[in-house]
């Protein structure tokens, strides 16, 4: 009888220490160290637990101007989520650069699924290193966001697979429509890189586009990626006598097509793929990417008090205003950041997972999100043109 009585109050003291060690003590539970000015939500991931988190961006090579940007607003919400979120969540990144290529980006991911032992994967920067990653990240049941990867059919690889990036699908047909809404466009010209994932999705979209709305298609030039003598391409177009240029093309490329395109006299509006949404376009072309049309989702002039505070912290942290690539980035870890919250663990995921695609209204810099139920955003893009050396909204 006496055993009894000390026997079970020894165990459930036991038991509670257990939990309190673990991390599992029911949300809110007050402790030194784990209040916030803002209670966590019922389930939510507590008392200082730390999600590992991977990056896979394009660090070196001719497209780094892309990942070093995504890297910026990735390491920039980091360190607001972690001072935001103390008590309640750290996040602990491990970065892999994959130079831009899909053999690296897949080596890139084994090692963060099997050694680094992530929750979650931020990246890759390119829709064809999507391609080769997303299949690995889906069967290994790790949840994989891309925040740039804007080819048709990212997150139709599989339920793991997820995208704030806005697609191609969306921005191309909202920058062409309003190209011929401002200007007389009747006749175009389609200018792409044939041998990556991207663009060809790119201009099966402007193609598609413009049938759709009655334009006629003079002429469809090719090149190869890293191509950077275009005279012949743009010559034949110049023959064909177009209204409007559609370009698919990263940034370097598409940068060498704009300033060798008006050196030709080829001074037409060009409305560009998501690969021009960079400042990289206009430091590349010059005054030669003037009247470029793209669509977006970001737009730094936005008078909105979250889009203002994260361009000043971002101007103060690097020196410059931040592009799309860092908009969005820096948006898909406060995603992943409120899933991890929402799901109660900072280590599981499959509830990682279910958490994820559970998002709705999420309110970022790049404007309000949802997922639908393949794992693509659902948000509007706003369609921008470059004035003076500035993308400014096309009104």
């Amino acid at each position: 009888m006496n055993q009894r009585r000390w026997f079970t109050p020894l165990v459930v003291a036991l038991l509670v220490l257990t939990l309190a060690a673990c991390g599992s003590l029911p949300a809110g539970t007050d402790n030194a160290k784990g209040t916030s000015d803002t209670a966590a939500p019922v389930g939510s991931a507590t008392n200082g637990q730390t999600a590992k988190v991977g990056l896979i961006a394009y660090l070196t090579g001719n497209g780094a101007a892309y990942g070093e940007a995504i890297m910026s607003g990735i390491k920039l919400a980091q360190e607001e989520l972690n001072e935001k979120n103390k008590g309640a969540l750290q996040i602990e990144l491990a970065v892999e650069d994959s130079v831009g290529k899909r053999d690296q980006a897949l080596n890139a991911a084994q090692k963060l699924i099997n050694s680094e032992k992530v929750v979650a994967i931020i990246g890759p920067t390119t829709s064809s290193e999507m391609f080769v990653v997303g299949p690995v990240a889906n069967r290994s049941g790790v949840p994989i966001l891309g925040t740039s990867t804007v080819a048709e059919g990212i997150p139709e690889i599989g339920e793991y697979v997820f995208r704030n990036a806005l697609p191609e699908s969306l921005a191309v047909p909202a920058a062409i429509k309003k190209a011929v809404e401002k200007i007389p466009i009747k006749k175009v010209a389609i200018i792409y890189a044939y041998d990556d994932d991207f663009t060809k999705s790119g201009f099966e979209t402007m193609k598609a586009t413009a049938e759709e709305l009655g334009l006629e298609i003079v002429r469809v030039e090719k090149y190869a990626s890293g191509d950077s003598d275009f005279s012949a391409q743009l010559t034949n177009i110049q023959a064909a006598k177009p209204d409007a240029i559609f370009a698919s093309c990263f940034y370097k490329e598409g940068g060498l097509i704009l300033d060798q395109a008006r050196k030709l006299g080829l001074n037409l509006p060009v409305v560009g793929g998501d690969g021009f949404n960079s400042p990289q376009i206009i430091a590349q072309a010059g005054k030669a990417s003037e009247g470029v049309i793209v669509a977006s989702p970001w737009f730094p002039e936005l008078d909105e008090p979250m889009v203002q505070a994260f361009v000043q912290n971002f101007e103060t942290r690097y020196g410059k205003k931040p592009d799309q690539f860092a908009a969005s980035a820096y948006d898909g870890l406060y995603i992943l950041s409120q899933a991890l919250l929402n799901s109660g663990a900072a280590d599981d995921r499959a509830k990682m997972r279910d958490a994820l695609a559970a998002i709705k209204d999420f309110n970022g810099v790049t404007g309000k999100l949802s997922f639908d139920e393949v794992g693509n955003p659902i948000m509007n893009p706003v369609v921008l043109t470059i004035r003076d050396g500035k993308f400014v909204e096309l009104k």
